[in-house]
């Protein structure tokens, strides 16, 4: 978790194994959902591949694997709305616009 954070506070992109596959991700908000740490990010690229489009998808803390920081920096992404109802009351670290 430390390292979701530190990611998210130094604009950085997180590097990990997700569904057997390389992801590089830009998050932007950690939160919990069902008692689970989730983490929202974009996809910066997949199997060393840019995403076909840029979209915010939630990602299970659980289910990333090899977690690691990159020099990668990132600019939030506009599709981003922390406001949303669904993080009510269970958001634990923003990036911050």
């Amino acid at each position: 978790m430390p390292v979701v954070f530190e990611a998210i506070v130094k604009r950085q992109a997180l590097s990990a194994t997700y569904n057997r596959g390389e992801v590089t991700l830009a998050p932007h908000i950690v939160y919990t959902k069902h008692g689970e740490l989730y983490v929202d990010a974009t996809t910066l690229d997949r199997d060393g591949k840019p995403p076909r489009e840029v979209k915010i998808g939630a990602f299970k803390i659980a289910g990333l694997g090899s977690l690691r920081i990159t020099p990668r920096r990132f600019e939030p992404s506009e599709l981003f709305d922390p406001a949303e109802a669904r993080y009510a009351g269970v958001t634990l670290l923003a990036i911050d616009r």
